[in-house]
C-alpha cells in the first residue's frame, strides 16, 4: 500500500480517498477525467497491491485501526495529522508489525459515526476504533461496535456528568477527554475573581442536548461562588439557518430585560461562533462593559480563522489545558506535526493533537507487547493497563472506571489579542485556583501581562449594562415615607428638577454618586406605593434601584441586592411620660432591704458597745433604760460624727472605729445617689412593657408598612383590632387624645421622633433587631457593590455621621437636656454586703473576746475560793452556770465610781487612760486609780452585808 500512496502523492491520504468511495454517506467528488485515469492505472494497481499484500502477509503482521473524526474541523485535522505521525513512527521502527489507519468522516453526526464503525469492523477488520469528537458519537459507536463486536473504542469525548454503572454499559469504551467539571470550576472562579454576579450562557444546539450536562455543572459551580445564570441563549445549528444574513441570530441576541454583560460560550461550531461575535459586536454587546469567555473546544477552532474574523473577538478570554512545551519529545513531535500539517497558517499542535498522538502511542506500545509476548493477545486489557500511570505529551494520566484522566488538571487562561490566541495570562488548578495577583492584572496596563478586554480597554469590565447618557439609570424613591427627613417629594415640581427630591436618603445617594470612580447618569422617579411594591418593581427590572429608607428583610433579599446598611434598624416603643414627684424620694438611694440591714447593724453595734463599755464607763451607768438610751444615742450620733461620750475599753474602740468606717461609706454613697436622683429629671412612663399593653388590650400605633403590622401580630402577639395605623410624621395628638397608648417605630424613626418631641416622651431600647436601612438594586448589579464600598468609606471617614447629624438631629438648644436618661438605681444590699460582713464579724469577735476575759476572771475567783475543779453532777453544773451568770451580772452592775477592770488583760496600762479619759478629777476622783487598788467583793459577802 505504501507504493499506492507514493503514486497518489498523498501519503496515507489514500485511506481518506477510499473512505470517500466506500462510505455511501460521503459526497461524490469524481469526474470523467478521474474515472479515465483510474481505468488506465487499474491494472498497475492490481499488480502492485497484490505484491504488497503478499509481502505484508509473509514478512509482518498488520493491525488495522479505525479513526472516526470530523474532516472539516480544525480539531479533526489536527487529530488526523497527529495519529499519522504516531503510526508512521511505529511503522518505521517496527519490522515485524505494521499499523494501518482507516479514517472515516463523522461530520459530528452520531448515526453517521456508528455506521462508519460498523463498516470498519466488517470490511476493514479493525481491531480498535479511535476518535469521536462528541459524546453522542462515542456512545453510538460504543453501542454498535464495542458491545456487539467487542472491539475497544477510545474516544476523545466524555460526558460531563458520568452516568451510573457506565462501565457496565460500555465495558469496551475508554474515554480520553478534557475534565469538563474542572473546566467549569475554572470559569466560575474567573467569574468570581471579577465579582460578576450574573452571566449569560450561550451554546449551539447540536440536536442531542449535548450541552445540558455542561450547563448543569457550570450552574452549580457558579452557585458555589455566589453567581448565577441570568439567561441561556441557545443558538440554532448552522444547517437550520435559512437566512444567510443570520437574521435569526440577531433576533435571539435582542435581550431587553437581560442586564448581565458577561457571556460564556460553552460549545459551538466555528461558523456559528464567528457570526455570533460579528452580530454581537454590531448590536453593542462587545464593548467596554462586556466580558466574553469561551471554552477550550472553541479556542482550539480559532487558529484557522483569518484576521478579520478574529478582530471581532478581541479581548475575549478562553481556557486551554496546560501541557509542557519545553521537553524534547514535544519539540520532536511539533516538527513532525508541522511537516504533516503545513497547509494551515498556525500549524502548532493543540491539546487535541497531543491526546491523539498519546492515544496512538499507547496503541503501538500494546502492539509491541502483543508481538513480543504471544500469550498476551487481549488488546483491551493491555490498553487499560498502559493508560494507567502513563506520562505523555498531554500530561501524566491515570485510568479509572473507563476514563483516562490527568492527575492534576491544569488550565491556562488565554487572552485573544491582535487576532492571536497565544497570549497566556495565568494558570488554574482545582487545588489552588488563581493566584491573588491575577485580578490586579486586569487594571495594570504597563506590566505587559495585563488583560486587554473587549473594546481594547485595560480596566476590568463591570459585566453589566451600565447606564449611559442615552439610557440613564432609573432610580425609584418612595413618595410617602414615615418621616420626611428621610425622603421628601415636592409634587409641585417636575421630575427633572433636582429640588423635587430632598431628605437624608437623597443627600446620601448624591454623596455616594459623587464618590464613585465613574460617571453614573440617573433619573429619579417617585411612586406612592408600599415598599414591597417598590422592591417588586426593581425585581421585575422596571427600575434599576430603590433609594430610600428600605429595611433589609430576608424575603426582600431574595428579590434584590442590598447595599451595606447605612442605618441600624430595630423595633422601638415610644410612650408618653410624666414627671415623677415622690414624697419619699429620700428613701430611694437605698433599697428597703438595705435600710433593714443597716438598721439591724446599728442595733447590733449598739448592744456590743453597751456590753463592752458598761463595766468600765461611768457614763453608761444608772438604770437599765438609761444605759440603753446612752448606748443608742452614742451609736446613732456617730452616724453624723456628733458623739461626745468617752470610750474606756480598747475592744470598744475597735468596734467604734469599724463602725465609723461603715458610717463614712454609707453616708457618702447615700449622699451621692440622692444628689444624682435630685439632679436628673425623673420621668414615669405610662407604659412599662409590651406585656402590659397586651394584658390591658391597649391601642398601639404603627405606620401603614405591612412588614411592621405583620411583625406586631405574628411575632409580638398583638391583636389586629388593637393596631391603629397612624399617618406619616406620627403626630403627638394621637397620644394626647388617648387614641393610642404607645407607638411602635423602627429605631431611626424613633430617634427622629424623640428629637422632635424630646419633652414628655421616651423610647425603649430596640430588643427586636432588623437588617437596617439600605438601598436596593437589581440582583447581580455591580453598582450595589460599588455603593457598599462607598458607604463603608463614608462610615470610616465620619462623613455619614455628619449627614445624619445634619438631617436627623434636632437643632441645638431644642433638646439639649437628655430627658430620657435613665434614673440612677437604688443601692442594694449586694453593693455593701462585704462591708456589713466585716463590721459584723469584727463586733462579734470583740464580744467573744470580752466574754473570754470575763471567764478567765471567773476562773481566778473560783480558784481563790477553792472551787476551780468542775463537778460532774448536774446540780453542781447548774450551780456553776448560775454563778457564772451572777458574776457577769455583777460585772455589769459595778458602781460608776471607777473602772473596776483596769488591771486585767486588756492590753492596757495606766498611761493609756491618761489620754483616753480627760474629765476633771473632782467629779471622778477614782478615774486614775492604780489597778492594784481595785477590790473585788464576792457576791456572798454582799448578801451577808445586806
Amino acid at each position: 500500500m505504501s507504493y499506492i500512496n507514493k503514486l497518489c502523492g498523498k501519503g496515507s491520504a489514500i485511506y481518506f480517498t477510499q473512505s470517500k468511495f466506500q462510505n455511501p454517506m460521503s459526497f461524490p467528488f469524481t469526474t470523467a477525467n478521474t474515472v479515465h485515469r483510474l481505468w488506465i492505472l487499474f491494472p498497475v494497481l492490481i499488480i502492485l497491491s497484490y505484491g504488497y499484500g503478499v509481502g505484508a502477509q509473509n514478512s509482518s503482521d498488520v493491525t488495522n485501526v479505525g479513526a472516526i473524526i470530523n474532516f472539516n474541523s480544525r480539531i479533526g485535522k489536527e487529530q488526523k495529522a497527529a495519529m499519522e505521525v504516531a503510526a508512521e513512527d511505529f511503522n518505521n521502527r517496527s519490522k515485524t508489525h505494521k499499523l494501518i489507519l482507516h479514517f472515516r468522516d463523522s461530520g459530528r453526526d452520531p448515526f453517521r459515526a456508528a455506521s462508519a464503525a460498523e463498516e470498519l469492523i466488517k470490511e476493514k477488520k479493525v481491531e480498535a476504533i479511535v476518535g469521536m469528537e462528541t459524546w453522542q458519537e462515542a456512545a453510538q459507536v460504543a453501542d454498535h461496535a464495542g458491545n456487539q463486536s467487542k472491539v475497544p473504542v477510545i474516544s476523545f469525548a466524555a460526558p460531563t456528568i458520568t452516568p451510573p454503572l457506565m462501565q457496565r454499559r460500555w465495558p469496551h469504551l475508554i474515554r480520553m477527554a478534557t475534565d469538563a467539571s474542572a473546566q467549569m470550576k475554572c470559569i466560575a472562579d474567573l467569574v468570581s475573581a471579577y465579582h460578576w454576579k450574573r452571566v449569560v450562557v450561550i451554546y449551539e444546539d447540536d440536536g442531542y442536548g449535548g450541552a445540558v450536562g455542561t450547563l448543569a455543572v457550570l450552574s452549580e459551580a457558579l452557585r458555589d461562588v455566589g453567581s448565577k445564570i441570568e439567561h441561556r441563549l441557545i443558538l440554532p445549528r448552522v444547517s437550520s439557518l435559512s437566512n444567510p444574513n443570520w437574521v435569526e441570530l440577531e433576533e435571539l441576541l435582542k435581550l431587553p430585560l437581560v442586564q448581565s454583560r458577561v457571556f460564556i460560550v460553552l460549545q459551538s461550531s466555528l461558523p456559528t461562533v464567528t457570526h455570533l461575535f460579528r452580530v454581537a459586536k454590531k448590536m453593542g454587546f462587545v464593548g467596554r462593559d462586556s466580558a466574553w469567555i469561551i471554552t477550550e473546544s472553541i479556542v482550539s477552532l480559532l487558529d484557522s480563522l483569518d484576521s478579520s474574523d478574529m478582530s471581532t473577538m478581541e479581548g475575549t478570554l478562553g481556557t486551554k489545558t496546560y501541557y509542557a512545551k519545553n521537553t524534547n519529545s514535544y519539540a520532536k513531535f511539533q516538527n513532525e506535526f508541522q511537516t504533516k500539517f503545513s497547509e494551515e497558517d498556525n500549524s502548532k499542535p493543540g491539546i487535541y493533537a497531543l491526546r491523539a498522538f498519546d492515544m496512538m502511542t499507547i496503541i503501538t506500545q500494546a502492539l509491541r507487547r502483543m508481538t513480543s509476548n504471544s500469550s498476551t493477545r487481549n488488546l483491551q486489557e493491555l490498553l487499560n493497563t498502559l493508560f494507567n500511570n502513563y506520562t505523555g505529551l498531554s500530561g501524566k494520566m491515570y485510568f479509572k472506571e473507563g476514563g483516562v484522566l490527568l492527575y492534576s488538571p491544569k488550565f491556562r487562561i488565554i487572552n485573544i489579542v491582535d487576532g492571536k490566541t497565544d497570549k497566556e495570562l495565568i494558570s488554574w488548578t482545582p487545588e489552588v485556583g488563581f493566584s491573588p495577583s491575577f485580578v490586579n492584572q486586569g487594571t495594570n496596563s504597563g506590566n505587559g501581562v495585563g488583560i486587554i478586554w473587549s473594546g481594547k480597554v485595560t480596566s476590568a469590565p463591570k459585566g453589566w449594562a451600565m447606564p449611559t447618557d442615552e439610557k440613564k439609570m432609573r432610580i425609584l424613591v418612595p413618595g410617602i415615607t414615615s418621616f420626611y427627613k428621610f425622603v421628601k417629594v415636592d409634587w409641585s415640581r417636575q421630575d427633572s428638577d433636582e429640588k423635587k427630591f430632598d431628605g437624608f436618603c437623597i443627600a446620601l445617594f448624591k454623596k455616594i454618586v459623587s464618590n464613585l470612580s465613574y460617571s453614573l447618569p440617573y433619573e429619579i422617579e417617585a411612586r406612592n406605593d408600599s415598599y414591597d411594591i417598590l422592591i417588586n418593581l426593581v425585581r421585575d427590572k422596571t427600575y434599576d434601584a430603590v433609594v430610600g429608607d428600605i429595611t433589609v428583610l430576608s424575603e426582600r433579599l431574595e428579590k434584590v441586592d442590598f447595599t451595606q446598611p447605612y442605618q441600624e434598624s430595630g423595633l422601638s416603643m415610644i410612650v408618653p411620660e410624666n414627671y415623677e414627684e415622690s414624697t419619699w424620694l429620700f428613701l430611694k438611694p437605698f433599697t428597703w432591704q438595705m435600710w433593714v440591714v443597716t438598721g439591724g447593724i446599728l442595733i447590733y453595734t449598739t448592744l456590743i458597745v453597751w456590753f463592752l463599755e458598761r463595766p468600765s464607763n461611768p457614763e453608761f451607768g444608772g438604770p437599765f433604760k438609761d444605759q440603753i438610751r446612752t448606748a443608742t444615742w452614742f451609736t446613732f450620733s456617730s452616724l453624723f460624727f456628733a458623739h461626745r461620750e468617752k470610750i474606756y475599753s480598747n475592744l470598744t474602740r475597735v468596734v467604734v472605729i469599724e463602725w465609723l468606717f461603715v458610717v463614712l461609706i454609707l453616708s457618702s454613697s447615700y449622699t451621692a445617689n440622692l444628689s444624682s436622683m435630685l439632679t436628673i429629671k425623673r420621668l414615669d412612663p405610662n407604659v412599662t412593657d409590651i406585656e402590659m399593653l397586651k394584658r390591658t388590650d391597649a391601642k398601639i400605633g404603627s405606620d401603614a408598612d405591612s412588614f411592621i403590622v405583620n411583625y406586631l401580630e405574628v411575632v409580638l402577639g398583638f391583636k389586629n383590632s388593637n393596631i391603629i395605623e397612624v399617618g406619616p410624621q406620627y403626630n403627638v395628638d394621637d397620644f394626647k387624645s388617648k387614641r393610642i397608648s404607645a407607638a411602635f417605630l423602627e429605631l431611626p424613626y424613633a430617634e427622629v421622633f424623640i428629637n422632635q418631641n424630646c419633652k414628655g416622651y421616651t423610647s425603649t431600647a430596640p430588643n427586636y433587631r432588623f437588617g437596617g436601612f439600605s438601598f436596593a438594586f437589581q440582583q447581580g448589579s455591580p453598582i450595589a457593590r460599588d455603593f457598599t464600598k462607598a458607604i463603608l468609606e463614608l462610615l470610616e471617614n465620619g462623613e455619614l455621621k455628619k449627614l445624619q447629624t445634619h438631617w436627623l438631629t434636632a437643632p441645638k438648644g431644642e433638646c439639649s437636656n437628655n430627658t430620657t436618661s435613665n434614673t440612677p438605681e437604688s443601692l442594694s444590699l449586694k453593693n455593701f454586703s462585704g462591708l456589713f460582713v466585716i463590721t459584723s464579724v469584727t463586733s462579734t469577735l470583740c464580744l467573744l473576746l470580752s466574754l473570754v476575759i470575763l471567764m478567765r476572771k471567773f476562773q481566778n475567783q473560783e480558784a481563790d475560793k477553792g472551787n476551780a475543779s468542775p463537778s460532774p453532777s448536774d446540780g453542781s453544773l447548774w450551780n456553776r452556770t448560775v454563778r457564772i451568770a451572777g458574776f457577769i451580772n455583777q460585772s455589769l452592775s459595778i458602781p460608776k465610781g471607777a473602772p473596776p477592770f483596769a488591771n486585767v488583760e486588756e492590753w492596757s496600762s495606766p498611761l493609756r487612760w491618761d489620754y483616753t479619759s480627760t474629765s476633771n478629777t473632782p467629779e471622778h476622783p477614782q478615774a486614775l486609780m492604780e489597778p492594784a487598788q481595785i477590790e473585788f467583793i464576792p457576791q456572798e459577802s454582799i448578801e451577808q452585808r445586806k
